[in-house]
């Protein structure tokens, strides 16, 4: 399992940046001032580069919203009991939730996956992936979330779903959790993988109160306690199955593919953004095929993104995760390469360039 996953690592290249004059110099060359659609200009030079120079394209997309529960709900992290976690997911196949309406508005395909939920089976559905691993991870608050080998297979089940994806002609993925607690376990990974302090960035998640905000952050400090040597090893495999989640797991697995696959990934937010910095710490070179789609309103987030030198592209104030501000920056993808496939040269419109 481990050699598979190191030669899933090993196949990951960045981004040719050699190319980059030659993409820029087109931006430059459409007819508007140098720079002047701003972000835009970058997405469209960074998808550019992603795809090898070649015309950039944004769809088709599919969001992968991964399920999976948390041992440490039972420290009263979260005001929302763990069957939460199930009903939502049945939610999902149903059509009723926001990353159901916001997938249909944008045209994504969606996909659910059940990496690790408490119970059993779902009844089959066309868009439901059962790949359960365990029913939920043990409590982090007092030792490992998971073993190092059931981290691995979350990561590589990851890694299969950005392949099938990739397989069905998919150009731009999508994150996606469902978890309740699942702030916790990220939280701490933040403080893990990024040297943050739990008091600093611990949030309200569901909705806690101040007081049980702080309880959080203790619950957070303990964990990091309780894997010490996990934290202190430096190995991101061994700091994810420590502190992480399935659900988490998995999606890093999912970036690291789709990066492997020169595929675009849409990050969601406050937990897919540390699956993110799981998935970048394990190999860097992920960078170059990912957006942060969105700064979530969950109080820690700015800080990570601050420590991993990111700028996220929207700033609506969500919090739901799901994949909704995944699907949300789709708009913007394909705005960026409309922008560069189909802006008219100065050349082709016979519009006068700007003087020295």
């Amino acid at each position: 399992m481990q050699q598979q996953f190191d030669t899933a690592i090993n196949a990951i290249e960045p981004v040719d940046q050699s190319l980059a004059p030659q993409g820029q110099a087109h931006l430059d060359n459409l007819t508007k001032p140098q720079g002047s659609l701003g972000r835009l200009e970058e997405l469209a030079l960074k998808i550019y580069l992603a795809q090898g120079g070649k015309t950039p394209v944004a769809d088709p997309c599919r969001i992968y919203t991964v399920a999976g529960d948390h041992g440490v709900n039972e420290e009263g992290v979260s005001l929302f009991p763990q069957e939460v976690t199930r009903q939502m997911v049945l939610n999902f196949v149903n059509g009723g939730a926001g990353i159901n309406v916001l997938a249909r508005t944008v045209g994504a395909e969606l996909f659910v996956v059940d990496a690790g939920s408490c119970g059993g089976a779902y009844d089959e559905h066309p868009n439901l992936i059962q790949r359960k691993i365990a029913p939920g991870t043990a409590n982090l608050a007092k030792g490992p979330a998971m073993t190092r080998e059931q981290c691995l297979r979350a990561l590589l089940l990851g890694i299969e779903l950005a392949d099938r994806a990739h397989a069905d002609g998919m150009r731009t993925l999508g994150t996606g959790d469902m978890g309740i607690s699942n702030t916790t376990p990220s939280t701490a990974l933040y403080c893990a993988y990024l040297g943050l302090e739990p008091e600093d960035i611990t949030g309200p998640g569901t909705g806690l109160g101040k007081d049980a905000v702080a309880a959080k952050a203790q619950v957070v400090r303990k964990g990091l306690a309780a894997n010490a040597g996990a934290v202190s090893s430096g190995d991101p495999v061994e700091i994810l199955a420590a502190l992480g989640g399935y659900e988490i797991a998995t999606l890093a697995g999912l970036i690291l593919g789709g990066a492997r696959n020169r595929q675009m990934i849409c990050v969601d937010g406050f937990i897919s953004t540390a699956a993110y910095t799981a998935a970048y710490k394990i190999c860097p070179a992920v960078a170059d095929y990912c957006v942060l789609s969105h700064a979530s309103a969950e109080p820690g987030h700015a800080a990570a993104v601050r420590a991993l030198g990111q700028e996220p592209l929207l700033h609506l104030g969500l919090r739901l995760g799901e994949g909704t501000g995944a699907a949300c920056a789709l708009f913007l993808l394909r705005a960026a390469v409309a922008v560069f496939n189909e802006m008219a040269t100065f050349a082709d419109a016979g519009v006068s360039e700007a003087t020295e």
